[in-house]
């Protein structure tokens, strides 16, 4: 996933392979079928090529961690309380950012 979210273009499983292959020692088959699993479960999309399929990610990383964060929140008891202690840790950068975001989100104002 770190590959097609940092490229920001569809792959094929050659294209994946050989980029991973300037790191470690990897087969075809296993890239073949990781990244046929990430499709299986939806976290790619592809498109037949010739005889090759190209992926591309079936959603940005910001919005998979967005979607993370909303399931670890809907999971919680109680959501408000878990986001407190979440931006609680976080640093005076990061707040500054968020509230930024938050600031430009339409619909989403922050009292001043």
């Amino acid at each position: 996933m770190d590959r097609l979210w940092s490229w920001d273009c569809s792959a094929s499983v050659r294209d994946v392979l050989e980029d991973l292959q300037t790191e470690r020692a990897i087969a075809y088959t296993t890239v073949m079928t990781v990244m046929d699993n990430l499709y299986r479960k939806k976290f790619l999309t592809r498109e037949l090529d010739g005889r090759a399929f190209r992926y591309t990610a079936a959603e940005s990383r910001e919005q998979y961690t967005a979607r993370i964060m909303e399931e670890v929140l809907s999971s919680s008891s109680d959501p408000g309380a878990t986001l407190l202690h979440f931006v609680e840790r976080m640093p005076a950068a990061e707040l500054s950012r968020l509230k930024a975001a938050l600031q430009r989100s339409p619909g989403k104002r922050l009292p001043r």
